[in-house]
């Protein structure tokens, strides 16, 4: 292997196919079935998929198979099929389905329209993340432009990651004769603490999600004439959600929601906070004066991975502030998004939750929860010899620097899915969302450079992987 040609080859590639189409992709509002009930009318999760089943069809060798595979009712997936010369099977996942708009971009930047500024190309998806595929498929074609041998290699792009990836059991049941037992599984899906080097993700959190809806009144009466005689409804959310997070720490009060933190990855978050150091939180549009929740560095890591922590990401019933009479609401409804350590099971962690919400509810209102999303997290398992060591050099070889470890606090389904299916494969679990980067929300971006370094690194893997037991890995 010869590294400068192989970073040569990759470089290319991302200049002259992988931005342009990227950009095209960018541009179609794809967004997930759960923000798009329509989705199947309106055709932009095909038009997606399409143009990247096209790209892989131009790039793709004689002995390579594309194929667009759907089945009925459910979101397409893309299944490309690459053989190999060596021993295994490797699995490369990504997803092309996209969060929705989220208000807040900059002037000059829009969600659907890409713009590559400084190194960043801004626009939704492209680093969470449509750039997968484009550079899966690279990272194996520049092993064969140098005539390295790889192994078989599987590349599984769905659409409906950003919904949960409710549809991606019936797709591995599906395609189980297809896919077999991949012994190396590759996610390009995740995040890195910073653009400097290569970050594996160590673990990933689980998510249950959900509407509480707290009603009173039949309908809104003068605020002057009921207050203090009939209880607000707002306050009876926050009575109720008292009952799950301590408003003066955050804390998350259910025990059955928290998992002990194994000391291996406190030792890590220690080591990541040590590199990563004040950039933790001053990563994040803090308004003026305003800073994070703890002061030890450590201790944010491991909130953000093995904690569960509650963020309220919507609400109804309350107007808009000009008009916003002086009248008492007949009723308020709050979005709850809970993030849940990993090994917390993510439908019983929504049955507790509803258990906790609707019971007794304050003055006899009527109280509902209605659960809408839940995922369980995951925790890699023990990285062999051959992948530690492969992962390191990689990174000193594309970044300059040792490989660093850390679990993110985002939710990927798929891991907890394919731990169970293939409980004895290795986990690759990478990406380039790193400070700033803020997916799902506004000014969305991919860090070029770091998508390039990123595939070279893969590229890597990959080749050890071929010669990890003539190797004596």
């Amino acid at each position: 292997m010869n590294p400068d040609q192989l970073q040569a080859y990759v470089d290319r590639a991302w200049q002259d196919d992988i931005l342009p189409e990227l950009e095209d992709y960018i541009r179609i509002p794809a967004k997930s079935p759960h923000f798009d009930a329509d989705w199947e009318r309106n055709g932009h999760i095909d038009a997606a998929v399409a143009q990247a089943e096209a790209w892989c069809r131009t790039k793709a060798h004689d002995d390579m198979r594309v194929e667009l595979v759907q089945l009925p009712g459910r979101t397409p997936v893309l299944l490309v099929d690459i053989p190999g010369e060596a021993e295994g099977t490797v699995l490369l996942y990504g997803h092309l389905d996209k969060q929705p708009e989220m208000t807040g971009w900059a002037e000059g930047l829009d969600p659907w329209q890409p713009v590559l500024k400084d190194g960043r190309l801004y626009g939704r998806g492209g680093a969470d993340d449509g750039y997968a595929v484009f550079a899966s498929l690279t990272a194996i074609l520049a092993l064969r432009e140098q005539g390295i041998p790889h192994a078989r290699c599987v590349l599984l792009i769905e659409t409906c990651e950003e919904s949960g990836s409710y549809d991606l059991p019936a797709y591995i049941d599906h395609l189980s004769h297809r896919i077999g037992q991949p012994d190396l599984v590759i996610c390009l899906d995740s995040g890195c603490g910073n653009y400097e080097q290569l970050w594996c993700t160590t673990s990933l959190r689980g998510m249950a999600s959900g509407v509480l809806e707290v009603d009173i009144l039949r309908e809104g009466v003068h605020s002057g004439d009921a207050s203090g005689v009939v209880p607000s409804s707002f306050r009876i959310a926050r009575q109720l959600i008292e009952r799950l997070e301590d408003s003066a720490s955050g804390q998350i009060l259910p025990k059955a929601l928290h998992v002990p933190v194994p000391d291996m990855r406190r030792e890590q978050a220690g080591a990541a906070a040590r590199v990563l150091g004040e950039t933790l939180y001053r990563r994040f549009p803090f308004v003026d004066g305003a800073g994070p929740v703890a002061e030890d560095l450590t201790e944010l890591v491991l909130n953000r991975t093995w904690r569960p922590a509650l963020s309220v990401t919507g609400a109804a019933g309350l107007p808009p502030l000009d008009q916003a009479g002086n009248v008492q609401r007949p009723g308020t409804a709050l979005k709850l998004s809970i993030r849940l350590p990993p090994g917390v099971d993510g439908a019983q962690a929504s049955a507790a939750v509803k258990a906790l919400l609707e019971q007794d509810p304050p003055y006899g209102a009527r109280v509902r929860f209605t659960p809408d999303q839940s995922a369980t997290g995951w925790h890699a398992p023990a990285l062999s010899d051959w992948l530690a060591a492969s992962l390191d050099r990689a990174s000193r070889r594309c970044f300059g620097a040792p490989v660093m470890y850390m679990g993110e606090g985002g939710t990927i389904p798929f891991m907890a899915m394919l731990g169970d299916a293939f409980p004895s494969a290795q986990f690759v679990i990478t990406g380039v969302l790193g400070p700033q980067s803020n997916a799902h929300g506004p000014n969305e971006f991919l860090h070029v450079a770091t998508a390039r370094r990123l595939t070279s690194a893969m590229a890597l893997v990959l080749a050890d992987h071929s010669r990890r037991r003539s190797a004596g890995f």
